[in-house]
Order: structure tokens, then C-alpha cells, then sequence
């Protein structure tokens, strides 16, 4: 056949792709290879045309093919390892990218490609180095300097993030990718005003899309501004492209992946507004199930007491959001120290509920057997709590811009034998430091109450209550089973000399009340109910609860009035300096926890005021913690494993101040008799603990739970 015949089948192929012709680019070049079998241009156009149609085994076949013909090729290499990469076939989109590297060095495009695809990869410091490698070579391309933003944010490398976002709108200022860059590398660095400004920008470039409208949701959200989030949040779900059913009443999209429906229920639960609740919990929980990662893990402890689903969004999530963390290689197993190095690791060393429970742990620690290092990613601030927790560290280092990876190195460098993670998916979490293998030993602790579904994770420290060993089975982590209760306690907490009165409170001169100071989204509809049914059955009764919006007032109220309750009988307590607020809250007569996120802190700040807390017991992690506290001050009476024994219970000790008196009487005595408050005897606990996980792996055994006995003792 003549040569201007196939010349004119690869044009007309080309035009056909470009027009999205696909099925007619097909024939075009099936009828060039009819006639030129090893001509890659018609190769290449069949693989892209198979791409554009969805048969994406017949375009990688394709496409390897014109790779095999086009060799020495540096601008075909790169151009088919970029159709690879688009196609997922990663392994061969490399080698196509790195032949092109391999016959022009200093290819900057070729560069930038293996940039994203290390990205994909999960590879992000090689993703890194060659988009700076792009740029070094050629400085001004805007989609690089985008490129490397985004890895940079991933990497958690936010101050970075924003110079190379910012260098990417100073060459590209409609670039609406860009300005989303920049707005999460400033979420990353908690100016949310600058997040949710640069967000907007984006908007303004691209008002259709569904990420940047979720991200000005959650800045929106950080910043408190709740109703502003929703309607974001919304936003997000009408535009999502993939979004098949309607909720009924909402008209809402279910999203496919990046919780934004999770998002929305997060900003609703924060004011109380539980408006489609049931309808839009039953979507998010059905997508859980179905492998979805429609919603935070930390997000769903409130909304469900079911473990099984906990361990999959966790699953999940762990999946979605962290690299395959090989960049640091496998550990190499160090000698004995003479002191067990333990690595403490939060965003939360300062006036914050976790170091409200773990200064005085941190304290008693024996220095002579372990030594303590301190890794903070949170804001450096100098107060109390900071105080307290960098004084009692051998070590105590400031890592908020340093990546993950950089994290986990400094741990390997510094020997750390096991790592403790405080946050685990709470807000400015850092599992990605876990994820390379910060030690050879790594805890979950304290910070997230269920599992993290993550291989790198060895153990959870817990006890009998939280976690029966029937329930192990929910949990990825083996348990470290400590006695009496899991929950280290301050006993340095002060309570304020300060007396109030019940008017200056807002609480009437005479009648019950019962109190509830957790935080907002705690409160489901259901719990709701259960506390306007208790109401009704106790004449004069009010119900005081912690205010953190002025909305949570409004709509509690208009809920009450809705259940047939006089609205005035909620009265609100805004947030106090820690001292006032334990005292303050000796005004109350019977604390009402939560289903299915009990108090935690809260609890044990009540306990500590001598204010008797009612649980219900439910099925996870979160939902037995009260239990748990409860049992360690010698308070199971208080204990109930139904919402309707609850109910009854609370009702019955309103209505009968002896038996409630008694109850008063029974924990001022066990407040500092009985184990929860008991600082020292804990820290020879987890000692034990430690000690324990330490000689496994010291004997190159597998990890398993961890009983701890009672044969510690408190020394001193």
C-alpha cells in the first residue's frame, strides 16, 4: 500500500482521538497496522483510542507494543509512559519513563511524569526529588510546581506546600488546582482563615468542583463556622458528578468516596442539628459496609456502636490515606539498651484533655529503667500543660515541619524501642510516622479509642472492660490488657477554690440536676430522647449542658419543645479554665453520659469533683470507657447495659436523695483509695506493659495480647 495511505490512516487517527472518536480511530489504525505491522504510531493511537473507551487491557497492550518499536525514542518513551501511568499500569508506565530519562537526562517533562507516578505509588520523597528535578532544569512550569505541591502536602511539609503552590498561581494564576494546594497547605499550618480564602479563589476559577467545596467546608468547620460548612458540604454533594441516589427530604447526592457526606453529618452533630439524620446515618453506614470511605473513623465512633464497622472505616481510611511507607526500608533490629526508649507522640503537649490525664504519668515514669522522648507536631504553646510534659522528658522535640518520613527517621536514628501513639485518627493525627516504621514497636493509646486497622500497628493498650476477649476478633492491634482501668488520671488536677452558686449558673435555686458536659456532637437524637423522657419523670428537673455554639442552644431547645419539654429546662455552661470548670460542676446532682461515645476525660473530671457519672455500657471501645472508670473508682452500680435500665436508673436515684447521697458518700471515699486516680500505681502498670512487649520482640517472638497483673505495686 502506498505510503501516503497509512500517513493519512494515522492522521485521520489522531483527529478521531481528539475528537473522542474512538470506535473510527480504531479502524483507522487497524487499517495501518494491516499494512504496517511494527509502525508505533498507529500502535500508540489504537492504545489511546482502547483508553478512551474503557478497554484498558487492550490499550496497555497497546501501548507496550509501540514501546517496544520506539526504543530509542526519548519523546515517544515519555509520551507512552504517560498514557501507562493515566492507565494505571504502573510498572510499565516506569520503565518507558526511565528509558526516556535513561536517552535524555535532562528531560524535564520525562521528570515530572515519574514524579507522579512515585506519587501514585505511594514513593513521596522520590516524587519529590524528581519534580525538583523537573524544576531544576526547566523553573517555570506551573503544572510541576503544582505537582510538587501537592506531595509536599501529603508529606505533611506544609510550609514548603505553600512556597511551591504559591510559585505555581505566580505562573499560572487560573490554575484552580493551585489555589486548593495552597488552601490545604495553610489547613495544615491552622490558618484557616488563609484555607478558607484561598479556597474560595479556587471557587472563583472552578465553581463546580466537588474537592475544593469540601475543603472550604472543612476550613469552614475548623474556624467553627458550622452553617457555612454545611451549606458547603451540600454544595459538594449536588455537583458530585458520581453521585447516584437522592436522599429523601435532603436532596442530597451519596458521594462516591471522599466524605463529604461524613462531613456534612461531622458539622451537623457539632450544633445538634439533626435534620434527614436517620436517613443520611443509614447511607454512611451502609457505605462503611460496602468498603467506602465515605467518613473519618473518628467520626463514625459517634454515630455507631458497632466495632465491626469501626475496624472497617479504619480499614479503609489506613488504605486511602497513607502511602505504602517503604520509602525508609525494613528496621534494623538494634541492641538491648540499658534503658527502654519510649517515644511519646501528639499534637496535644499543652492545655489539652489528653495531657490533663497524662502529665503526672509522664512524671512517674521511671527515669532509672526508661527513657522518655517527647515528639510534638502540634502548636508550640508555652503554657501549663506544655510545661509540665517537656520537663518530663529526657528529650522533647518539636517535629511540626518535618514530614512523616523525616519523623520516623529521627525516631530509627534516636533508637526509640517503642513508639506511643496519642492521636491515632484525631484531628492533626500523624499515622504516616507509623507507617514507615518508627520503631519496632508501636502503640495505639489513649487519643483514638478503637482500633486503626493498620498493619503497622502492634498493640492497643486497654483492659477487660474496653475490650472483652471476645471482642478481639474487632481489632487489628493485639491487646495490652492493663488492670483496673486503661485510663491514666492526673491526680495534680486543681480544683478552684472558687465557690459558685447556683444562679450565677443559671441553674434554679432548688430542684435536680442532672449535668452532661461533653462535647456537642456526643448527643444523638436518641440520647436526646432518652434525657427528655428522664425530664418528664422528675419534677422540677433541669438538664445542664456544655455549650460550644450559640446554635447547639437553639436547636437543643426547639428538640426539647419538640418532645413536649419546656425549653428552659436546659440550661448551658460555656467553656471555663479546667480549675473553675470542677468546680463549678459540683452544683450538678448526676452526670448522664453518652451512647455510643461515652465521656472519657469528662468522666473522670466529674469523678475527681466527687459527681456521680451514669453510663450505659455499649458494644465498642468508645461506648464502654465510662464503664470502664467507673469499675476502677468501685462505682459499678452505676454501670447499666441498656438504655432502658439507664433511663430507669436515673430516674429512680432523682426521685430518691438518700440512695443518691449514698452513692455521693461512697465516691468521696474511693476517690483516692481506689486505682483511677492512682498516677504511680498506673505508671508501674504500663511499665509492665512495656517491659512485656519489649522482651518479645527482644526474644524475636510475634506479637500477642499482653495480660498485665496485679503484681505491680504502686512504689512510694
Amino acid at each position: 500500500m502506498h505510503p501516503q495511505f497509512v500517513a493519512q490512516c494515522i492522521a485521520s487517527a489522531n483527529s478521531a482521538n481528539a475528537q473522542g472518536q474512538y470506535s473510527a480511530a480504531i479502524g483507522w489504525c487497524q487499517k495501518a497496522i494491516r499494512h504496517v505491522p511494527k509502525l508505533p504510531e498507529a500502535w500508540y493511537n489504537l492504545g489511546v483510542a482502547y483508553r478512551g473507551l474503557g478497554q484498558n487491557e487492550q490499550a496497555v497492550g497497546a501501548l507496550k507494543q509501540s514501546a517496544t518499536l520506539v526504543r530509542d525514542n526519548a519523546d515517544a518513551q515519555n509520551s507512552i509512559g504517560y498514557q501507562l501511568l493515566e492507565l494505571g499500569a504502573l510498572p510499565d508506565a516506569e520503565r518507558c519513563l526511565r528509558r526516556a530519562l535513561s536517552l535524555a537526562p535532562r528531560y524535564a517533562f520525562a521528570h515530572s511524569n515519574l514524579g507522579m507516578l512515585q506519587e501514585k505509588m505511594g514513593r513521596l520523597g522520590e516524587a519529590e526529588a524528581s519534580f525538583r528535578t523537573a524544576i531544576e532544569i526547566q523553573p517555570d512550569l506551573a503544572p510541576v510546581y503544582l505537582n510538587l505541591s501537592a506531595v509536599l502536602n501529603r508529606q505533611k511539609k506544609y510550609v514548603l506546600a505553600e512556597a511551591a503552590a504559591t510559585r505555581a498561581i505566580e505562573l499560572d494564576a487560573s490554575s484552580s488546582e493551585a489555589w486548593n494546594n495552597l488552601g490545604g497547605a495553610y489547613s495544615g499550618q491552622n490558618r484557616f482563615a488563609l484555607a478558607e480564602a484561598a479556597a474560595r479563589k479556587s471557587l472563583e476559577i472552578d465553581p463546580k468542583s466537588v474537592e475544593t467545596w469540601r475543603n472550604l467546608g472543612e476550613s469552614l468547620l475548623d474556624q467553627d463556622k458550622h452553617r457555612e460548612a454545611i451549606d458547603c458540604f451540600l454544595e459538594s454533594l449536588r455537583l458530585d458528578p458520581q453521585g447516584g441516589r437522592v436522599l429523601k427530604g435532603g436532596g442530597l447526592s451519596d458521594p462516591h468516596g471522599e466524605r463529604v457526606l461524613g462531613g456534612l453529618l461531622r458539622a451537623r452533630m457539632q450544633i445538634c442539628d439533626w435534620g434527614g439524620f436517620d436517613e443520611a446515618l443509614g447511607v454512611v453506614v451502609q457505605q462503611v459496609a460496602d468498603g467506602r470511605n465515605v467518613i473519618s473513623p473518628f467520626s463514625l465512633l459517634a454515630l455507631s456502636d458497632d466495632a465491626t464497622l469501626h475496624r472497617k472505616a479504619a480499614a479503609r481510611y489506613v488504605q486511602d490515606e497513607q502511602s505504602g511507607a517503604s520509602d525508609l526500608g525494613a528496621l534494623v533490629k538494634q541492641p538491648r539498651h540499658d534503658k527502654v526508649r519510649i517515644g511519646y507522640y501528639s499534637a496535644d503537649f499543652h492545655n489539652h484533655a489528653t495531657m490533663y490525664l497524662m502529665a503526672e504519668l509522664f512524671e512517674q515514669h521511671d527515669k532509672s529503667r526508661f527513657e522518655l522522648i517527647g515528639f510534638s507536631f502540634g502548636p508550640d504553646i508555652q503554657d501549663e500543660m506544655r510545661g509540665r510534659a517537656s520537663a518530663a522528658f529526657g528529650r522533647f522535640i518539636d517535629v511540626r515541619d518535618r514530614s512523616d518520613q523525616e519523623v520516623a527517621q529521627l525516631s530509627r536514628d534516636l533508637g526509640i524501642d517503642i513508639a506511643v501513639d496519642l492521636k491515632g485518627y484525631t484531628k492533626d493525627s500523624r499515622p504516616g510516622i507509623f507507617a514507615y516504621r518508627a520503631a519496632p514497636i508501636q502503640a495505639n493509646y489513649l487519643g483514638y479509642p478503637g482500633t486503626m486497622a493498620a498493619d503497622f500497628m502492634d498493640y492497643i493498650i486497654a483492659d477487660r472492660v474496653l475490650v472483652p476477649e471476645t471482642s478481639q476478633s474487632l481489632y487489628t492491634e493485639k491487646i495490652v490488657y492493663l488492670p483496673n482501668s486503661y485510663q491514666v488520671n492526673d491526680a495534680q488536677r486543681e480544683i478552684s477554690a472558687r465557690e459558685f452558686t447556683r444562679t450565677e449558673l443559671g441553674l434554679p435555686d432548688r430542684g435536680f440536676v442532672f449535668a452532661c458536659f461533653n462535647n456537642n456532637y456526643k448527643i444523638t437524637p436518641s440520647v436526646f430522647a432518652a434525657w427528655m423522657r428522664i425530664l418528664k419523670q422528675v419534677q422540677g428537673a433541669v438538664l445542664w449542658l456544655f455549650e460550644a455554639n450559640s446554635d447547639v442552644v437553639a436547636n437543643l431547645r426547639k428538640e426539647a419543645a419538640g418532645h413536649g419539654v419546656d425549653a428552659e429546662r436546659l440550661v448551658f455552661a460555656r467553656r471555663l479554665p479546667l480549675a473553675e470548670h470542677l468546680s463549678r460542676i459540683r452544683n450538678a446532682d448526676l452526670f448522664l453520659d453518652t451512647l455510643p461515645y461515652n465521656a472519657h476525660t469528662t468522666a473522670s473530671d466529674a469523678l475527681w469533683a466527687g459527681l456521680p457519672v451514669l453510663t450505659c455500657c455499649g458494644q465498642s471501645f468508645a461506648a464502654r470507657v465510662a464503664a470502664s472508670l467507673l469499675n476502677a473508682i468501685g462505682l459499678p452500680e452505676l454501670v447499666t447495659d441498656s438504655p432502658r435500665d439507664y433511663e430507669k436508673i436515673a430516674v429512680e436515684l432523682a426521685n430518691a436523695p438518700e440512695r443518691l447521697q449514698l452513692i455521693r458518700e461512697k465516691l468521696a471515699r474511693n476517690r483516692l483509695t481506689t486505682p483511677l486516680f492512682d498516677a504511680c500505681l498506673f505508671a508501674r502498670h504500663i511499665e509492665a506493659a512495656y517491659l512485656l512487649m519489649y522482651k518479645r520482640w527482644l526474644d524475636e517472638l510475634s506479637t500477642d495480647h499482653i495480660y498485665v497483673g496485679q503484681e505491680a505495686r504502686s512504689a512510694g
